[in-house]
């Protein structure tokens, strides 16, 4: 448990949101202080949370109610715990962010596919997401109010030989946020996607800053349901069939 504890808060018109696999690095972050500098409280939600702390710490510094809390996308016991944990301590969840870590230790050719490597995306990119979403969604339905969104890496776009085993899950995910987004957006809850695909903090313009907005604007905007951060795809192309 991280060492930056809130009790419970009561004021439930403040909206939170809720960050599922975050780390340490400048995406959540960003993504946290852009939420949290429109009034959102924030839990980062890690299997290792000790290690957001000093971002958690960097939160409260701006003024933000933040809280880091255990969750992992292959425990799905743990993201139902971990959720709870969050509307206990901050409030119901009014936005969910899924950004699950990498969990492909090396990249996978399409000739090289086996039921292992495969299942290992699928069940971080598909099960992990079916399980938040089915945390959060019921309550957001009944509330009439909601936001839902989910991170792939442009391979869910553009189909790599190199990287088939986790494009292959990231497609999956990002047609379900579409179908999703078709099937609740009615009754007012938002669904969407962001795809990213650039050398964040070594292309110009790829600042995580910048992409945070993107998930502002999907939460703000309900008739927009995917944003995509590719700079140059040629360039993107070409230095993933490098790597």
């Amino acid at each position: 448990m991280s060492a930056n504890v809130f009790p419970p808060l009561k004021h439930e018109s403040v909206p939170v949101i809720a960050i599922l696999g975050a780390g340490p690095g400048g995406i959540s972050r960003a993504i946290a202080k852009t939420f949290g500098a429109n009034g959102f409280r924030v839990a980062l939600m890690s299997r290792s949370p000790l290690e957001l702390d000093p971002i958690v710490a960097d939160l409260i510094d701006d003024g933000i109610v933040a809280t880091a809390v255990r969750a992992d996308v292959l425990d799905h016991a743990s993201i139902a715990s971990g959720l709870t944990e969050v509307k206990q301590r901050l409030g119901h969840i009014d936005v969910l962010e899924f950004s699950p870590p990498d969990a492909m230790p090396a990249r996978v050719s399409a000739t090289e596919l086996t039921h292992e490597n495969v299942q290992l995306q699928i069940d971080v990119y598909v099960h992990g997401a079916l399980a938040a979403v089915n945390q959060v969604l019921p309550d957001m339905l009944a509330r009439g109010s909601g936001t839902i969104i989910f991170t792939t890496g442009a391979a869910a776009l553009y189909p790599l030989p190199m990287f088939a085993n986790a494009g292959a899950a990231m497609a999956w995910l990002r047609n379900w946020a579409h179908a999703l987004h078709a099937a609740v957006a009615s009754r007012g809850v938002q669904v969407g996607v962001v795809a990213i695909g650039a050398r964040i903090g070594r292309q110009s313009g790829a600042t995580p800053e910048a992409i945070a907005r993107l998930y502002w604007e999907l939460h703000r905007k309900h008739e927009q349901v995917e944003k995509v951060f590719l700079l140059d795809v040629a360039e993107w192309l070409l230095e993933a069939r490098v790597r």
